[in-house]
């Protein structure tokens, strides 16, 4: 195993990660805060899943988004 590609491929796959669940954490709560589903008080619980079946892997992230 190459160290250095094997290094870069995680880095990569974790910066696509980090962006899109950014996106999608952003959109879902201003959406909800516009339709009244929250308040921008509010916490929000939030939960993340890495999974690589191929090794049996599955790790569960948890975590809380303060919205003020």
């Amino acid at each position: 195993m190459n160290e250095d590609v094997f290094n870069m491929q995680v880095r990569k796959f974790l910066k696509n990660v980090g962006v899109t669940s950014q996106r999608e954490i952003e959109t879902a709560i201003r959406a909800a805060v516009a339709d009244g589903r929250l308040k921008g008080t509010n916490e929000v619980a939030v939960s993340a899943v890495i999974r690589i079946p191929e090794l049996g892997v599955e790790k569960t992230v948890e975590g809380t988004i303060e919205l003020e």
